[in-house]
């Protein structure tokens, strides 16, 4: 039971943190435990490698980042803590199975295909409805 709480603990600093370089070094640093024992003690409780969990956030983050913004490719990459936008790349490529560029276009065309789906005016078949029932199921046209 303490191992999770130690690694709960260490996972919130690590959240707060992913926009910094983090070595597993550090990381182990700030736990109090050795490397070899912080990573065994991540995975028991995780059932993932400490830098599969720093390397996933990281990318999730950024695939916001990509997602929500118009920010250039390698400024999100050097804010994650990537050397190169090619490294990146790489690293975002194995994770998405698509480039930063091509994730971004996808999910744009995602998001103007919803709002098409919900942007429609449905106040003429409002006003057909509500002539065709006399309004009675309106309370709003009634008084």
């Amino acid at each position: 039971m303490i191992h999770n709480e130690i690694i709960h603990t260490l996972t919130d600093w690590i959240e707060q943190n992913l926009d910094k370089t983090l070595s597993i070094d550090e990381v182990a640093a700030k736990s109090g435990y050795s490397k070899w024992h912080l990573q065994r003690m991540f995975r028991t409780v995780t059932k993932q490698t400490l830098g599969g969990y720093i390397r996933e956030r990281r990318l999730t983050l950024a695939a916001e980042a990509l997602h929500k913004t118009q920010r250039p490719v390698f400024d999100i990459a050097m804010q994650y803590g990537y050397d190169s936008q090619q490294t990146f790349s790489r690293v975002f490529r194995k994770q998405f199975s698509q480039t930063p560029t091509a994730y971004r276009h996808s999910m744009r065309r995602q998001s103007l295909q919803r709002q098409h789906v919900y942007s429609f005016d449905c106040s003429e078949n409002f006003a057909s409805f509500a002539q065709r029932t006399n309004g009675e199921c309106c309370p709003v046209i009634n008084s």
